[in-house]
């Protein structure tokens, strides 16, 4: 299904009708996987996700006056404090939770368009940002391999969910080593196609949610006043509200990468207070309807780099054909219907891909971990992060591994000598980092 074209095809530019709708779908599949697979870990609807994703796309490029291509779907950092946070106050409580996180992304944009970039420049430089993505990935990889061996809710081994895992995991590896085009940028999609269809011939899936779905299918949304009356708890805002320094992180990390790809200093014009702002808004809109925070996505930079196709008309067309996904109910009972090995065996790639493009960001900008301060830095992030580490404010209050390692990692980075060596020798963050007097930053 690669398109074939024979030129880059701009920002602002629209495609004919016909490459339209299949530049669309492209990024649209690429993005399916990965957006599908966060509710399914946290107990919200995949619909729901869908549809958020959407119109969190759409809130993002009106934000970004159109002048960033790029696609939001749900953010696997929020995954363990969602978790969390439903513990503590059910789901209700946890969008509540996404709703403070998207505010502070609103404010940290208002004080960058007030003050200036450099400043936020200066407390995140690759040394922190890359081992806080490789933390997102980690962190995760004990569900993974949970949902891989055992039986949903217990702790019963199960040959035939490790055999199905591996399957799925292998096919993904297959899709992702040997496919070519643009079926090499949705290994994803096919290892849950391939998984699920070995799932099937070993009784593992149950189709009768299919059947019995309607076609159009409203998606069960959890709105604040309507269907549940929020309430503020400490307890909340102190697991969900430090994640977005990390997501602040992984957030400068992708606006690089689309920087990079598309030739463009995004960070500069429209400028990082409108594509945080974006993100802010897109997770307000996600946590309003009950789908999960949304982030751009890693998956849809790979189609733009393969295919040279950054128009936003193509981005939209994709937050469009989401939204029309979203109200088929045939494809959230199928997406529901998926096996938990399956999922299991998708995440342990994907999970990993992520703590990959973690150390992709150390390599890319050149960081030298043979020198002290950058190694005391990552390996303080890494062991905080992975090993879960916490600080209990109060009974009921903790501030999780993930803020913990991101907030001690940017402290190292302050008060330790010889700052310049955690920017790296690289051109890319330089060039990032520098302001249009043409000062830098660090």
């Amino acid at each position: 299904m690669a398109v074939e074209h024979g030129k880059e095809v701009g920002i602002q530019e629209i495609p004919r009708a016909d490459k339209w709708l299949l530049f669309s779908l492209q990024h649209l599949f690429a993005m399916f996987g990965a957006t599908v697979l966060v509710p399914f870990l946290v107990d919200l609807s995949p619909a729901t996700a869908l549809l958020t994703s959407g119109l969190g796309t759409l809130a993002y490029l009106l934000v970004t006056k159109g002048q960033i291509p790029a696609y939001l779907g749900s953010s696997f950092a929020f995954i363990i404090p969602i978790q969390s946070a439903q513990m503590i106050d059910g789901t209700e409580g946890a969008m509540v939770g996404a709703f403070l996180a998207g505010v502070v992304y609103g404010i940290v944009a208002l004080f960058i368009k007030a003050v200036g970039v450099n400043w936020l420049m200066k407390i995140l430089p690759p040394i922190v940002v890359g081992p806080v993505i490789m933390v997102i990935g980690l962190s995760l990889a004990g569900s993974a391999v949970n949902q891989a061996m055992y039986l949903p809710g217990s702790e019963d081994y199960s040959v035939s969910y490790l055999m199905t895992a591996l399957v799925t995991l292998g096919i993904t590896i297959v899709a992702t080593m040997f496919f070519r085009g643009f079926f090499g940028l949705v290994p994803i999609l096919f290892g849950l196609i391939g998984g699920y269809t070995f799932a099937y011939f070993q009784g593992l899936v149950d189709t009768s949610g299919i059947a019995a779905a309607g076609w159009f299918t409203v998606p069960e949304m959890i709105v604040p006043f309507v269907t549940y009356t929020p309430s503020f708890s400490w307890s909340i805002a102190f697991i969900m509200v430090p994640v977005a320094v990390v997501t602040l992180s992984e957030h400068i990390g992708q606006q690089m990468v689309i920087s990079k790809v598309a030739g463009r200093n995004f960070i500069k014009k429209p400028g990082l207070h409108r594509s945080i702002l974006g993100d802010g808004v897109a997770t307000v809109i996600a946590a309003g309807l009950g789908g999960p925070p949304n982030t751009t996505y890693g998956e849809n930079i790979g189609v733009m780099t393969i295919t040279r196709v950054f128009s936003v008309f193509v981005i939209g067309g994709a937050a469009v054909l989401a939204i029309t996904f979203s109200f088929i109910g045939k494809i959230s009972a199928l997406i529901s219907s998926i096996p938990s090995p399956v999922m299991g065996g998708v995440s342990i790639l994907l999970f990993g891909i992520i703590a990959s493009s973690g150390l992709r960001m150390l390599i890319d900008n050149n960081i030298n971990i043979g020198e002290k301060r950058n190694l005391i830095i990552s390996s303080v992030i890494l062991v905080l992060g992975i090993g879960g580490a916490f600080v209990q404010v109060s009974e009921s209050v903790q501030i999780p591994g993930m803020a913990v390692a991101a907030i001690v990692g940017i402290f190292l980075h302050l008060i330790l000598p010889n700052k310049e060596h955690s920017y790296g020798a690289s051109d890319m963050f330089t060039d990032m980092t520098t302001d249009v007097s043409g000062r830098s930053s660090k």
